[in-house]
């Protein structure tokens, strides 16, 4: 089982917010999350991301692969 972290959509139309996940990487995007590792709301002002970075380090340890998006919340995250 391959297994990504990314974002899957949650909230209402015109106010989304997104949960970061480790997911199957063929599962759909809303699908059954592995684990559930932090949230982003892109329409707070401050504090974006919440995130559990030692659960997020234990994912990539193991080879889970980030999405692009996630990979850039990470990075302007640390």
């Amino acid at each position: 089982m391959a297994v990504k972290i990314r974002l899957s959509r949650f909230g209402k139309t015109g106010a989304p917010f997104y949960r970061v996940i480790a997911i199957d990487e063929h599962l759909k995007r809303d699908g059954k999350a592995i684990e559930i590792l932090g949230q982003y709301d892109p329409h707070k002002k401050t504090e974006k991301l919440n995130i559990k970075k030692d659960r997020v380090d234990y994912w990539l340890s193991v080879g889970a692969k980030p999405s692009q998006t996630v990979a850039n919340l990470l990075k302007k995250n640390s």
